[in-house]
C-alpha cells in the first residue's frame, strides 16, 4: 500500500470515529452549540458543520436553531437509530432489562428478553462481570407470590433459539421428578406470571413445554440444527392448547357491585376486556377460560360484593372456600362443609406433564 492510500484510509477512519463520537454527544437530549461540540471533539466549527451534514445524509434528523441559545440537537426520527452508550449506561440498561424479564412485567416480557439477549451479546467482558455482580448482589422482593425466573437462563435460552442450537439442562417436573434434557429450543412464551420454553425433546422424540422456573444449568451444546415445524399455528397457541388440555377450565359470568372502570382496572390485562357496565354502580364480568381456583381468587381480590351466575362449579367452590375461611376464624376446623367436594377441579391425565401449571 502506497503512502497516499494509507493516508486516505487513516483519514476515513478518523472521520468515522469522530462521527460516532458526535452522534453519541447528540443523543444527550439538549441543545449543543457548535463551538462546544468542536471543543469536545478537538476540531473546528466548520468541521462540525460538515459532520452534521454527513449525519443528515445518513438519515439522522439533526435540527439546528439560530441565536445565542441555539445549537444542534438530535430529533426523533422515523426509525430507531443505533444508541451509543457509555459503560454505566449499558450496565444500567442491562440490569433493568434483567429485572423486567425476570419478574414478568405484563406486556413487555418477550421484548425484554430479546433486547437483553442482543445487549449482552455485544457487552465487553468487563461490563458483563459488572452486570453479573449486580445481579447476584441484589434481590427484588416480589409483590405477589409467584415463581421467579433467572434472567441469565432467559438470555441463554433466547440465544440458543436465535442460533438454532441444541441445549442441555436439568429439569424438575411438577411432581418433583428430576431429569436431564437435550432439546432443540423453538420459542419462549410468557403467559401470566410464568415463562415457558417450547422445544423438541431429542430423547423423547416429541415436542415438549417446559416451565423456565423449573429448569437449571442450561448449556448450549454448539450443535446447530435445521428448524423444525411446530404442530400448531404458533408457539403461543401451542402452549395455550396444551395447558388447557391438562387442567379443566371454566368461563365465569358474575355481577360485581362496583363501577365497570374500577373493576376493569383491578382485573387488568386481557381479563379486563370482559367487563360490561350494567349501571353506574355495577357491572357484568365475562371471564376468559381459567381454572376455578384462579377465578375465585380474581373475584375475591376485587374487594367488592359480587354474584356468580355461572358456572355452578365456581359457586360451589366459593361456598367451600368461604366455609374453610369461616372455620379458620371461629376456631372450628373440623369436618368438611356441604358442597366442598363439588368445588374441586378435575385434573386431566394423559399428555406431557412437564409444564403443569
Amino acid at each position: 500500500m502506497c503512502p497516499t492510500e494509507s493516508a486516505i484510509i487513516d483519514a476515513m477512519s478518523e472521520t468515522s470515529a469522530r462521527l460516532l463520537n458526535l452522534l453519541s454527544l447528540l443523543q444527550t437530549p439538549r441543545e449543543w452549540p457548535g463551538s462546544e461540540l468542536a471543543g469536545r471533539l478537538g476540531v473546528t466549527t466548520r468541521t462540525i458543520r460538515r459532520d452534521i451534514d454527513r449525519l443528515r445524509e445518513l438519515g439522522y434528523p439533526v435540527h439546528a436553531t439560530m441565536g445565542a441559545e441555539g445549537g444542534y440537537r438530535l430529533a426523533a426520527g422515523a426509525a430507531m437509530p443505533p444508541l451509543l452508550l457509555d459503560d454505566d449506561e449499558a450496565v444500567a440498561i442491562a440490569v433493568g432489562l434483567r429485572s423486567a424479564a425476570g419478574h414478568t412485567i405484563e406486556g413487555i416480557e418477550e421484548a425484554s428478553v430479546r433486547a437483553l439477549a442482543k445487549l449482552e451479546q455485544v457487552l465487553p467482558a468487563r461490563l458483563r462481570r459488572r452486570v453479573g455482580t449486580l445481579g447476584t448482589a441484589t434481590v427484588a422482593l416480589p409483590t405477589v407470590d409467584h415463581p421467579t425466573v433467572d434472567p441469565e437462563h432467559l438470555t441463554v435460552l433466547a440465544a440458543a433459539i436465535a442460533n438454532h442450537e441444541r441445549l442441555r439442562f436439568r429439569y424438575r417436573a411438577g411432581a418433583g421428578a428430576r431429569s436431564k434434557r437435550l432439546v432443540e429450543p423453538h420459542r419462549l412464551v410468557a403467559s401470566g406470571r410464568r415463562w415457558y420454553l417450547v422445544a423438541y425433546d431429542n430423547d423423547r422424540e416429541d415436542w415438549r413445554i417446559f416451565r423456565v422456573d423449573r429448569l437449571s444449568e442450561p448449556f448450549p451444546t454448539g450443535v446447530r440444527t435445521a428448524p423444525r415445524t411446530l404442530p400448531a399455528a404458533d408457539a403461543g397457541a401451542y402452549v395455550r392448547e396444551r395447558m388447557q388440555g391438562m387442567v379443566t377450565t371454566y368461563r365465569a359470568v358474575a355481577t360485581v357491585y362496583a363501577p365497570a372502570a374500577e373493576v376493569a382496572a383491578r382485573l387488568g390485562g386481557s381479563a379486563a376486556g370482559g367487563v360490561e357496565p350494567v349501571d353506574a354502580t355495577s357491572c357484568r364480568w365475562h371471564s376468559t377460560p381459567e381454572a376455578l381456583e384462579w377465578l375465585a381468587v380474581r373475584l375475591a381480590l376485587l374487594g367488592h360484593e359480587f354474584t356468580v351466575h355461572e358456572p355452578p362449579e365456581l359457586a360451589a367452590f366459593l361456598r367451600a372456600m368461604g366455609g374453610r375461611a369461616s372455620r379458620a376464624t371461629d376456631g372450628d376446623a373440623g369436618g368438611a362443609a356441604d358442597g366442598e367436594k363439588g368445588g374441586k377441579t378435575d385434573r386431566k391425565t394423559g399428555g406431557d406433564a412437564d409444564a403443569t401449571p
